[in-house]
C-alpha cells in the first residue's frame, strides 16, 4: 500500500484498471464498439468490472498497534515474528485495513464484516455478528454493539474502525469480510479477514462486569506476570515466587480449548460469573480432562510418573506441557491450582489474585463445623459409622477474582472467591464459586454459589470427640475451638514486590470474617447456622463450667530444617483437691491437607497432681527422628489429649509449624541488556549432616529464560554449593528470575532476584 490504486488511460487507448497489489485488466480497440470505438469500449469494461464485487488484495488487523490501545502489548502472539495474532478488549474500538483489486464506490459496492465467535471454518458455538460499511453512518460507534466508522477510504484502500460491544463473549474469534455489487447482488466474494483473534475482559471499560477503577490494581491483577503464593503457617507465613506468565504464547489457546471442554454456550462467555466458575472447574482434571491431574502424595515417589507439584516454578512449563500433549498434567496440588487459575483469569482479563487461607476447613457434610475424633491414646480415629471426612488443611490456596454480581442484592460485589482444587463437588461438578467474600463475611449462605462451604472453610467451630464407651454413641466431646479455624488470611500486596522476605504479604482476614470472639463474628456464626439445618444440632454443647484442670499446649512458631525441637504440655490443677491426669503428647508428620504423615514421636503421662500443682510433658526430637518421614512441605504437627477421671473434664488441642528451608541465593554478573548473552548464579547451603542425591534444579524467568530443568551433582553435608546459568535477555524492562533446588532428602529450596533489562 505504498501507493494510491486507481485506473489511468494507456498509450495505445485501452483503459487499465490497475492495483499494486492486484491484477490490470486492459481493454482493446473493438470494432463492435463503433468507429471510435474507445469511449464505449471504456464503457463497457468500466461496468463490467463495477459489475463484479470487490475482491480483497491485502488485509490487516494492525495487531501491535491496536494492543498498544488495548493494553495488551505484552502478549508474545501480538508481535510474533512468525504471524502476529490480534488481542483486543470488549468495549475498545479497533482499527482494520483492507485493500481491493479496484477503488472503492458505495454507490456500487457492498460491505459487510461478519464476526464469528470460534474459529471461522468450524463456526463452534453458532454464534456471529455482521456489520455493514457504507459512508454515510454516524460520526460515533455505539458501545452496546458490533459497529464500525470509515476512518479513511483512499481509492481502492479502506481502514475501519470496528467497536467490539461491551458484553461481547469473550475468547477466540475470526472475522470474513463479503462484498456485493448493487449491480447483482448474487454474485459475493468472501474473504477470511483474520482467522483468529482473542477477545478479552476489560477492566479499564467502566460498563464491563470486571471493570477496576484503581491503576495500581489493574497493574497489580492483570498486568503483573509475577507474584507470589502463600505457605507456611499462620505464624510464619512464606510467600513463594510463582511465574503466572498469562502473557506466554500458548496461554490463550489453551485458554480458549479449556473452555471448551467446560461446555459453556457462548451466550454466557461474556458474563464474567460464569467464566469464573467454569475456570475452577477446568483447572482440575476431575471432571473434564481439564489442566492438571491433582495429587496429595506421600515422597518423592508418588509422583514418579510427572512431575511434583513443588518442582514447578510458574504456569507456562504446565500450560506449555497440555499444549504439546492435549492430556492433563501431572502434578497439581492446592497452591498450583491457585496459581494457574491467575494465570488463566488474567490472560482473559479478569483481575484476579491467589488467596492463602490458614487452618482451612474441610466440611464435608454442611455441618459448619469440623469433627475431629480420638482414640485413647491420642491417635486420631474414624468416628460413628465411619464418620471422620472432615479435616483441617494447615493451609489452603484459593482465588479471589474481582466483578460485580448483578445476580446478588447490592453490595455483594467485588472479590469473589473461587476455588479449583478439587474437593467437593457443586452442582455434580469438582468447582467452587464464584462466592461473594462479603456474603462470607456476614454468613448470608443461601447466596450462590457455594457459600456455605466457603463459610465453614474459614469460620468452621472445630469439635473434638474423645472414644468413651460408657457413652451412648462411643464419643464424648472434648473440646469446642470457635478460634482455631481461619487464623490469617492473606495475599500479595498491591505494587509491593520483597524478593528476600514476606514484606509484600497482605493481611484480608477482615475481609472474610469479622475479628474472633467479636460480636459480629458471632453474628455471623448463627445467621449461618439457621441457613444450615444439618448445622444446628451441632451447636448444643454441655456446660464446661466446672472444670477446674487447665491445660496448654506451648505453641511452635519454626525450626531451621535439621534442626531439634521440643513440644510441650503444661498443666495446671486449680482446684484444692488432688486430680487424676491422664496425659497424650503426639508429634506426626504431615502433608499440609492436614492428613497425617507418619508417627514421629509420642508420650503417655499418668499421674496424681496436686491441688493447685503444675505439670509439664516434654518431647524433644532430633532431626534424625523426623528427617526421613517428612512430606513435601516438610510441616510437623503437634496433638496433646489429656482428661482428668475425677470431673470427666476432657480436653485436645493441636499445632503445627513448617520446618524452615535454606534460601536460595541469586546474584547477576553485570548489568543486562537485550540480545546480549548473562549469567546467574546460584547458591545455598545445605543444613544437614545428609549426602544429598538425586539432586536437579529448575530455573524460569519470563523474558529472561524459559523453563528449563537442568541436573546437577550430589551434594555433601553441610557444604555451600553454587551453580551457574546463561541465558539472553529478550525483553526489557523489570523481569524476575526465579530458582528452584531438589533432592532426594531436601526439596523446594527456592530464591527469586528482580532485575532489570535495557535496550
Amino acid at each position: 500500500m505504498s501507493r494510491l490504486p486507481g485506473y489511468a488511460d494507456s498509450e495505445d487507448g485501452a483503459i487499465v484498471f490497475s492495483d499494486q497489489d492486484g491484477p490490470s485488466y486492459n481493454a482493446v480497440p473493438d470494432e463492435r464498439f463503433g468507429k471510435s470505438g474507445v469511449e464505449s469500449r471504456s464503457t463497457f469494461v468500466r461496468d463490467y468490472f463495477w459489475s463484479k464485487p470487490l475482491k480483497v488484495v491485502l488485509a490487516d488487523f494492525y495487531p501491535p498497534e491496536n494492543a498498544n490501545d488495548h493494553f495488551t502489548s505484552d502478549y508474545d502472539i501480538t508481535s510474533s515474528s512468525s504471524q502476529a495474532t490480534p488481542v483486543l478488549r470488549r468495549g475498545f474500538p479497533f482499527y482494520l485495513c483492507a485493500q481491493f483489486d479496484r477503488p472503492v464506490d458505495f454507490t456500487r459496492d457492498i460491505i459487510h464484516l461478519k464476526f464469528y465467535f470460534g474459529r471461522q471454518q468450524s463456526f463452534n458455538r453458532g454464534m456471529s455478528f455482521t456489520v455493514r460499511v457504507n459512508d454515510n453512518q454516524s460520526e460515533t460507534l455505539d458501545e452496546s454493539r458490533w459497529d464500525v466508522l470509515i476512518n479513511s477510504l483512499n481509492g481502492s484502500t479502506i481502514v475501519l474502525q470496528v467497536q467490539i460491544p461491551v458484553t461481547c463473549p469473550v475468547g477466540e474469534w475470526s472475522c470474513d469480510l463479503f462484498t456485493q455489487s448493487t449491480r447483482n447482488t448474487t454474485d459475493v466474494k468472501r474473504a477470511t479477514i483474520n482467522n483468529q483473534f482473542f477477545i478479552l475482559f476489560n477492566p479499564w471499560h467502566k460498563e464491563d462486569g470486571v471493570y477496576l477503577p484503581n491503576e495500581n490494581e489493574r497493574k497489580e491483577y492483570i498486568l503483573n506476570e509475577t507474584g507470589k503464593v502463600w505457605m507456611g503457617s499462620y505464624r510464619l507465613p512464606q510467600g513463594r515466587r510463582w511465574i503466572f506468565g498469562q502473557f506466554d504464547e500458548s496461554v490463550l489457546q489453551v485458554t480458549s480449548n479449556l473452555m471448551n471442554l467446560a461446555n459453556l454456550p457462548a451466550k454466557d462467555r461474556g458474563d464474567p460469573v460464569l467464566v469464573a466458575r467454569a475456570i475452577s472447574a477446568i483447572i482440575n482434571s476431575n471432571d473434564d480432562d481439564g489442566l492438571i491431574v491433582g495429587r496429595w502424595g506421600d515422597g518423592p515417589e508418588s509422583y514418579a510418573d510427572g512431575t511434583a507439584p513443588h518442582a514447578w516454578t510458574g504456569s507456562a512449563a504446565i500450560i506449555q506441557e497440555y499444549a504439546r500433549t492435549g492430556n492433563p498434567v501431572k502434578y497439581g496440588q492446592c497452591w498450583v491450582f491457585s496459581a494457574l487459575v491467575v494465570t488463566v483469569c488474567r490472560a482473559l482479563g479478569i483481575p484476579c489474585r491467589s488467596v492463602t487461607n490458614y487452618i482451612s476447613a474441610h466440611d464435608t457434610n454442611s455441618s459448619l463445623t469440623i469433627d475431629k475424633y480420638f482414640d485413647a491414646s491420642g491417635q486420631e480415629i474414624e468416628g460413628p459409622n465411619g464418620e471422620a471426612n472432615d479435616s483441617c488443611w494447615n493451609f489452603h490456596v484459593w482465588n479471589d477474582v474481582w466483578m460485580s454480581r448483578s445476580d446478588l442484592p447490592s453490595g455483594y460485589g467485588g472479590w469473589q472467591a473461587i476455588d479449583a482444587t478439587p474437593q467437593e463437588k457443586s452442582e455434580s461438578i469438582y468447582r467452587c464459586g464464584p462466592t461473594s467474600v462479603e456474603a462470607v463475611r456476614k454468613g448470608e449462605v443461601g447466596y450462590n454459589f457455594d457459600t456455605p462451604f466457603l463459610f465453614a472453610e474459614v469460620n468452621a467451630d472445630l469439635c473434638y470427640f474423645l472414644e468413651d464407651n460408657t457413652s451412648d454413641w462411643g464419643f464424648r466431646t472434648s473440646r469446642i475451638d470457635q478460634y482455631h479455624v481461619g487464623r490469617k488470611i492473606v495475599t500479595k500486596k498491591v505494587n509491593i514486590d520483597d524478593d528476600r522476605g514476606d514484606n509484600d504479604m497482605e493481611d484480608i482476614t477482615h475481609l472474610y470474617k469479622n475479628p474472633e470472639g467479636s460480636k459480629e463474628e458471632r453474628i455471623a456464626v448463627l445467621t449461618a447456622i439457621r441457613g444450615c439445618d444439618l448445622a444446628k444440632k451441632y451447636y448444643d454443647y454441655p456446660d464446661r463450667a466446672n472444670e477446674d484442670v487447665s491445660f496448654d499446649l506451648v505453641e511452635i512458631e519454626a525450626v531451621p530444617f535439621g534442626e531439634p525441637f521440643t513440644a510441650l504440655m503444661r498443666i495446671q490443677n486449680n482446684s484444692d483437691e488432688s486430680r487424676t491426669i491422664a496425659a497424650r503428647l503426639t508429634v506426626n508428620s504431615v502433608a499440609y491437607n492436614g492428613a497425617t504423615a507418619h508417627r514421629v514421636k509420642h508420650d503417655e503421662l499418668d499421674f496424681e497432681l496436686e491441688p493447685n500443682a503444675y505439670e509439664q510433658i516434654r518431647i524433644t526430637v532430633e532431626p534424625e527422628e523426623y528427617i526421613h518421614k517428612l512430606t513435601d512441605h516438610s510441616l510437623i504437627k503437634l496433638i496433646a489429649v489429656a482428661s482428668v477421671i475425677e470431673t470427666k473434664q476432657t480436653w485436645t488441642e493441636e499445632d503445627d509449624f513448617p520446618l524452615i528451608k535454606p534460601n536460595l541465593n541469586i546474584d547477576i554478573e553485570g548489568s543486562l541488556k537485550i540480545g546480549q548473552p548473562s549469567s546467574a548464579s546460584f547458591t545455598f547451603q545445605n543444613p544437614l549432616n545428609y549426602h544429598l542425591d538425586s539432586c536437579y534444579v529448575v530455573v524460569e524467568g519470563p523474558g529472561l529464560q524459559r523453563p528449563k530443568t537442568l541436573a546437577f551433582r550430589d551434594v555433601q553435608p553441610y557444604e555451600e554449593v553454587t551453580f551457574v546459568e546463561y541465558f539472553v535477555p529478550k525483553k526489557t524492562g523489570s523481569r524476575k528470575i526465579v530458582g528452584n533446588f531438589f533432592s532426594r532428602q531436601l526439596s523446594d529450596v527456592t530464591g527469586s532476584r528482580s532485575v532489570t533489562v535495557s535496550e
